[in-house]
């Protein structure tokens, strides 16, 4: 199966409308900040298991209260629905 890379006009889109992510070294990125290292863990936590069961794993960094993510499909060799799909997840996530 063939995972279609996303058009570039369509990342700018999702960059635009979720100004908080940015195209860095060709992967959508985003820095959470977090009131403290529970909530930031706690926000892993849940990713995670949304992750999972999508099959699609994050490449993300934790130091205390921050956790910062970087998102591409590797099979596909770069961004996909799939990185968009589960940055709005993370989103959704982080504002609870």
């Amino acid at each position: 199966m063939t995972i279609p890379i996303a058009p570039q006009e369509e990342v700018s889109a999702f960059a635009d409308e979720f100004g908080e992510w940015s195209i860095e070294d060709g992967k959508l990125h985003r820095e959470f900040i977090f009131a403290n290292f529970v909530e930031a863990f706690g926000f892993m936590t849940q990713a995670a298991i949304l992750a999972e069961k999508a099959n699609h794993h994050p490449e993300w960094f934790n130091v205390y209260k921050k956790v910062v993510v970087d998102l591409t499909t590797h099979e596909a060799g770069g961004i996909t629905e799939r990185d968009f799909s589960l940055a709005k997840q993370m989103e959704r996530i982080a504002a609870s």
